[in-house]
């Protein structure tokens, strides 16, 4: 489920802080680490992994996840299965005709290459679909909706244009491919076409596979359409794990199941679709690569779309390993990368799952050779997730009382290739992982991955970013949204959670589709495995770190600077509502046209709407006030105990350690998010309409966007609340550093 343009951070550059982990010990601990790393292994388990396609109920799938365990039993690690029962529905028909203005059949198919051996594994390959679509039989006419994103609905509706009734097609991009059929369904559409634009995902971009790593005009991108930001896991199980005897809800009751029918489809197979229909010409951002003027329609072009599925429940196998901690047992630093694919993912997921497990034969090492980590790890190589997060979810949900008492930190990781060093997560870890960024080196430019993302910044970046570059020390990692396994972990139950992968130079256009295969990734995504080393390097130092430390290594600097980032932006989002509403309804007294650029016409604005109130930030300003100095004090503290020579005697260390665990948790709600109590993180959750993309502050900042001005001023004080929570931990933090 890996998407890069959507989880992976705009790099930018803050203060620095404490080196966590850098002393002597630790540096020659570090060095025995990398030299068990060997590619060659990353080669093999690859082969092996993607020899045959490996989705949800596949026989693969399971094979897989017992090899997994194999590997993870012979390093030394206490390893099990545990099984989880979710809703896995697979298609029965699939059909798609244009009935005018001609007869056009689409293949729905993805030709096998002579070049690509595991390509033309038919028989074992799963039908290009998106999971959890609808059943529905539909003839209707056909209307271009661009990305088919909230914005792209007013533009039609400028244009006259009612998608009522009928069937949109949309391309991929803009947002994740969920929101698509959800936003058309809310317009009264009645089915949902996604298709790739060689624009954005084919001929446009380079070369299309096998002569280069672009989509062909036959891939498709399969993909689950479940409204995740609902929640994430089994849409029948929501809160409880998806054991055999679960209490499950009936199919009609199911939240985050689409409403019509979606189907994905290649370029070559939207191409006659698209250049049959008439209507108003698209705006010219609505213009993909395909050689063909793009209209909006409605018009002569109709098209019958027919859909069925196998609506089954399936077994998922999470691959769960543990290694005891010498000296804090109870404290868990959990790692995970998910083994389930569309077909045979060699990008996604496995070039991430061999270079964790590679990171874990090279732990194992460490412990042979007489290293005990302090703290227990808990390695986990999860199933399901391709369809929604099933596996890391059911898993969280069946422990979470465990997660909560237990969980220190959880890193994780995805699809992995050639490129920039790419991290998002708690901002109470940003100093941490810059300090590892300092230690690796990139393969290809021989310097660290941290100097190297800093060059791309003072070359390519805005004149922000170029400044920040060159005037701060540490870079800026992203928050999260949703669309890996860090979900229920961090948005769920509120522990600390790091997204980490290389890319950015690993281009192509084998994501999802049967093309995703061993062939591909190695001659494009990343050839001799030397990224996956790098990853496992990276991950690796982070986890001796982690479970090595006495004291963890969280800093609340930077998480002060970021929330109140947000809050800025916040109100500056409620000022700018405020300025275009009160234009907007003067140009409607006032009766004046509105003048756009063809092919949009004169129009009015399309309604008054009440002015913008004046709302008081006051309780989430002080809280941020507060942290801010909270988080300066607590650094103060710390600097000042290693200063002097300190030791930290059992019991102190004990009691730091619980205050700085417990902080993540103090930003969470047991009431949740407005409408969707499964997330009840206060600072970061995925949007409504984003699906993958952060919302910060979202209680607050969706409440403003949704002009619910009750609902924000109610949500701006539950939020102060849990930041003067997290607050006064740091504060009872400092305390204790200061007490003889």
């Amino acid at each position: 489920m890996r998407i890069i343009d959507s989880i992976f951070m705009i790099i930018l550059f803050l203060n620095v802080g404490i080196i966590s982990g850098g002393d002597d010990q630790q540096k020659e601990i570090k060095k025995k680490y990398d030299a068990f790393l060997k590619a060659d292994d990353l080669d093999v388990w690859m082969r092996r992994l993607t020899a045959h396609p490996h989705h949800v109920g596949s026989p693969w799938d399971k094979s897989n996840a017992e090899f997994i365990k194999s590997q993870f039993q012979s390093w030394g690690f206490d390893t099990r299965i545990e099984e989880f029962y979710v809703l896995f529905p697979t298609p029965k028909i699939r059909q798609l005709e244009m009935t005018s203005p001609v007869i056009f059949t689409a293949s729905l198919t993805e030709s096998p290459l002579k070049e690509d051996v595991t390509s033309g594994q038919v028989e074992e390959q799963l039908p290009s679909y998106n999971i959890y679509s609808a059943d529905g039989d539909v003839t209707a006419e056909l209307v271009y909706a661009n990305y088919g994103i909230p914005k792209d609905y007013e533009i039609l509706a400028e244009n006259g244009i009612d998608v009522k009734g009928k069937i949109v097609i949309v391309r991929y991009g803009g947002s994740w491919r969920g929101v698509k059929p959800k936003v058309a369904a809310e317009h009264g559409a009645a089915g949902c076409i996604i298709y790739s634009d060689p624009k954005e995902d084919g001929y446009y971009q380079g070369d299309v596979y096998p002569a280069g790593p672009f989509r062909n005009e036959t891939s498709v991108q399969r993909g689950s359409v479940a409204d995740v930001s609902v929640y994430s896991g089994d849409p029948l199980t929501p809160f409880v794990g998806a054991l055999k005897d679960a209490k499950r809800l009936d199919i009609k009751d199911a939240a985050t199941l689409t409403k019509i029918p979606v189907l994905p489809i290649s370029y070559g197979d939207a191409l006659p679709l698209l250049r049959s229909m008439s209507g108003p010409v698209a705006p010219d951002e609505w213009r993909g690569a395909l050689p063909i003027t793009y209209h909006l329609g409605p018009g002569k072009t109709t098209v019958h779309l027919k859909l069925e599925f196998n609506w089954e429940i399936k077994p998922i196998y999470d691959v769960i390993s543990v290694m005891k901690g010498s000296e804090f047992p109870d404290e868990w630093i959990i790692r995970g990368n998910h083994h389930d694919a569309w077909v045979n993912g060699a990008d996604d997921p496995i070039s991430g799952q061999v270079a964790m497990m590679e990171e874990a034969k090279s732990i194992g090492g460490l412990i042979e050779s007489g290293w005990k980590p302090k703290r227990t790890l808990v390695y986990c190589a999860w199933d399901g997730e391709e369809p929604g997060l099933l596996g890391s979810t059911e898993w969280v949900e069946t422990h979470a009382d465990e997660l909560k008492e237990k969980g220190v930190v959880y890193i994780n990781s995805d699809g992995n290739g050639r490129g920039f060093l790419s991290v998002g997560g708690s901002h109470t870890l940003q100093n941490f992982i810059n300090n590892i960024s300092r230690e690796v080196i990139d393969p290809e430019k021989n310097i660290t991955v941290y100097e190297r993302n800093r060059a791309k910044l003072l070359l390519k970046g805005s004149p922000d970013q170029k400044k920040n570059a060159q005037e701060k020390k540490d870079f800026h990692i992203g928050a999260l949204g949703s669309g890996s396994d860090y979900t229920p972990f961090m948005q769920h139950i509120g522990i600390a959670s790091m997204n980490i992968g290389f890319g950015g130079e690993d281009e192509g256009g084998s994501y999802h589709s049967i093309y995703d295969s061993y062939d591909h990734y190695t001659r494009f995504g990343d050839p001799g495995f030397k990224y996956g080393i790098a990853l496992a390097q990276f991950c690796g130092h982070a986890i001796i770190d982690l479970a090595g430390d006495d004291i963890l290594p969280f800093r609340f600097s930077d998480f002060a600077e970021e929330v109140n980032l947000y809050l800025r932006e916040i109100i500056a989002l409620l000022d700018d509502m405020r300025d275009k509403t009160s234009l907007q309804n003067k140009l409607i007294d006032e009766k004046i046209f509105i003048e756009y650029s063809d092919p949009l016409k004169k129009y009015f604005p399309p309604k008054a709407e009440k002015p913008v109130p004046y709302i008081n930030f006051a309780p989430l300003q002080n809280a941020v006030l507060r942290v801010r100095q909270s988080a300066e004090n607590y650094s103060a503290a710390l600097n000042s105990f290693r200063s002097e020579g300190k030791i930290f005697p059992a019991g102190k260390k004990d009691s730091l350690n619980s205050l700085l665990i417990k902080t993540e948790r103090a930003l969470t709600s047991a009431k949740g998010l407005p409408g969707r109590p499964w997330y009840i993180h206060q600072i970061y959750a995925p949007g409504l309409y984003t699906g993958y993309g952060v919302k910060t502050l979202p209680g607050v900042r969706e409440a403003i966007e949704m002009r619910n001005w009750n609902e924000a001023a109610s949500e701006i004080g539950i939020t102060a609340q849990n930041i003067d929570a997290f607050a006064s931990l740091i504060d009872q933090a400092v305390t204790l550093l200061k007490s003889e």
